[in-house]
């Protein structure tokens, strides 16, 4: 079987999470109705983000670094791009998929930085 596009995969990975906050977690003005639904898509999102990582890194096998690995990597490779990991990190791992931050501008922001990322990684990847 043949190893799937980390890229797609990532942004695959952030859209579900797009369609389970539009469709489970209910935006209700400025808040999601449903707290559990927040966290799978924090998560989903931050695994995105971790993919993506992971293909610009050439990690192959299963399993997940910590933090301080992820961090350590992106800090050597691009400055701007730890500002944003730190951020998506915050917002994506802590606040979404942990806390269960219900704030739309929590989960917009979270996601912002996430396709930031991806597309960072897509460039920097479709150059090697």
């Amino acid at each position: 079987m043949a190893a799937k596009d980390p890229i797609l995969e990532a942004k695959r990975y952030v859209e579900n999470a797009r369609t389970i906050l539009r469709e489970k977690a209910i935006k209700e003005d400025d808040l999601y109705s449903d707290r559990k639904y927040v966290k799978l898509a924090g998560h989903a999102a931050y695994t995105g983000v971790l993919l993506a990582l992971d293909g610009l890194f050439g990690i192959k096998s299963k399993g997940r670094k910590d933090i301080n690995w992820y961090r350590d990597q992106v800090a050597k490779t691009d400055k701007k791009l730890l500002t944003n990991f730190m951020s998506a990190y915050e917002l994506l791992h802590l606040s979404m998929s942990y806390d269960g931050n219900r704030e739309v501008s929590t989960a917009q922001s979270g996601l912002k930085r996430a396709d930031a990322i991806i597309q960072w990684v897509e460039q920097r990847t479709a150059t090697c």
